[in-house]
């Protein structure tokens, strides 16, 4: 008993070391990221021909925060990625060792992918199309925090679904998920995507699709990278798939 409280005491303190670890690379990229905020605003604002207001000091502030937090949000991911590796490590090995580390410059490369197919095709598509709707009824007036609250809800979103098929891999190739365990659970997975691109997105149609088939897609292709995980894995000498069950 008392060798399994130490353990837990050992674990505890390993999982604090990582977070602690993660927390401050967090801090370090959000300081950059609020030192360089006005390049940043003019970067994201260059092409919109209107523009924008504040209704308040605290606007201002407002989006110094959100897009600081932002960048140092996707420069934190492979550094925490590497943290979650290191903690699991001492489970894992030889070979899933090299394996799974492989993942983390992946997690990175998908998340940039992911925000950069929301921000230059999903974002002006569905921004066009509700400017379209107003025609000559409206006089279009935008504040910086709609604006960018819109911009951040159409494209921040993908670059964590598109990590979903990396995650999928990884639990896999550790054993805590197959893929027939994710067939069966279809159904579920999709009305969790589809109620999760309802609540993230604007209230419109347009975007609602705009941000569901790319989930459903999405997840099609992580059973599929799951099958082909699962079979190496157990054509090589695989742990016991129960082991982080």
């Amino acid at each position: 008993m008392e060798k399994m409280d130490l353990n837990l005491i050992g674990h505890l303190e390993e999982l604090r070391k990582r977070l602690i670890i993660t927390l401050a690379t967090f801090v370090v990229f959000f300081l950059i990221a609020f030192y360089y905020i006005r390049d940043l605003y003019e970067w994201f604002i260059q092409d919109f021909p209107i523009k924008l207001a504040v209704l308040g000091p605290s606007d201002i502030l407002w989006v110094y925060l959100l897009l600081s937090s932002v960048v140092a949000l996707a420069g934190t991911i492979p550094v925490a990625a590497y943290q979650i590796w290191l903690f699991v490590r001492p489970a894992l090995h030889e070979h899933e060792r090299k394996v799974t580390l492989a993942y983390i410059p992946a997690l990175f490369i998908l998340f940039i992918l992911g925000i950069s197919m929301g921000y230059f095709l999903i974002f002006p598509i569905v921004l066009d199309f509700l400017l379209s709707l107003s025609g000559d009824m409206f006089m279009e007036f935008f504040t910086v925090e709609k604006y960018f609250r819109f911009m951040i809800s159409m494209t921040l979103p993908f670059g964590f679904l598109f990590e979903l098929p990396v995650v999928i891999m990884f639990l896999t190739s550790i054993g805590v998920l197959n893929p027939y365990r994710l067939q069966k659970t279809r159904k579920y997975a999709y009305f969790f995507l589809i109620v999760t691109s309802v609540l993230i997105t604007p209230p419109d149609f347009l975007s609602d699709v705009l941000v569901i088939v790319p989930l459903l897609l999405l997840y099609e292709c992580s059973v599929v990278l799951s099958k082909v995980v699962y079979r190496r894995r157990k054509g090589g000498q695989a742990p016991c798939p129960n082991r982080f069950v």
